[in-house]
């Protein structure tokens, strides 16, 4: 599934194509997404201009001068560039055309994206996420505080969107290694110097991830049609039961609400 990475290496991938750019058609082939797409969409997009290109948690919203397009990824979503018209796949269900000649398309085999079309963002989709774990107000005084007297493991507080958003499954795996932090500890029971190394593991483990244009496992492609590479640097996620990285003991795998998690007992305690 695309995570916050991902969306923001596709984000940089189409915004120099798409900015400043006025739309001139729009083809739904499929309507039948997660929710429906709008009646009359093709319609409200022609002729507006998109005048920027942002990232809010997993959406992407592209603010054009009559409203913003709001897309997300679902499952198995991808978004790409276009530099000359091609015959689309079976999956690709909409393309958005520009008036440089070049068209945005939208391919997702299993049809659990979304497109949406907002007039501000005030929206239910948007309305309850926490911070941006890459901004100054995702800190750790923000985790101790929301985490006092939670017995949910620490690793679904922090996948969490309502407490921050986009730390997904591989980098909440991820981050609690750097961290040094067993994924099952109750996040009510972790000190507040803890939460400073980990907050920091986050910024570190998104950042890299966004550098190497996101983390590949099935579908994922970035804007230009390229895979993310960040999937060579996992240190836990997948291993499970191979040696760890740092001290070279085997891995433990368990599941924590039907998903892998992955640490070391020794490195992570």
């Amino acid at each position: 599934m695309p995570e916050l990475p991902e969306v923001e290496t596709t984000r940089r991938g189409i915004e120099p194509y798409i900015v400043d750019r006025h739309i001139i058609g729009a083809i739904i082939r499929e309507r039948r997404l997660r929710w429906p797409v709008a009646a009359g969409l093709e319609t409200t997009l022609i002729g507006t201009r998109i005048v920027r290109a942002r990232r809010r948690a997993k959406y992407l919203l592209l603010d054009c001068e009559t409203g913003t397009l709001m897309i997300h990824l679902g499952m198995s979503g991808s978004l790409r560039i276009l530099t000359h018209e091609e015959p689309p796949m079976f999956h690709d269900h909409i393309d958005i055309i520009l008036d440089n000649g070049h068209f945005l398309r939208y391919n997702d085999p299993r049809r659990f994206g979304s497109f949406h079309w907002l007039e501000s963002d005030d929206h239910p989709l948007l309305n309850h996420l926490g911070p941006e774990p890459l901004l100054d107000d995702f800190d750790a005084e923000w985790l101790y505080q929301k985490s006092r007297g939670r017995r949910s493991s620490v690793k679904q507080f922090l996948m969490d969107g309502t407490i921050v958003v986009g730390v997904g499954n591989i980098y909440a795996n991820e981050a609690l290694f750097l961290a040094g932090i067993r994924p099952d500890r109750a996040a009510g029971r972790v000190a507040l110097a803890r939460y400073n190394v980990l907050v920091d593991a986050v910024k570190q483990i998104l950042s890299g991830a966004i550098q190497q244009g996101g983390t590949t496992l099935r579908d994922f492609v970035g804007g230009d049609g390229k895979p993310g590479y960040f999937a060579q640097q996992l240190n836990v996620y997948g291993r499970g039961g191979q040696p760890c990285r740092r001290c070279e003991s085997a891995l433990k795998e368990i599941r924590q609400n039907n998903r892998a998690t992955v640490f070391c007992p020794l490195c992570q305690r």
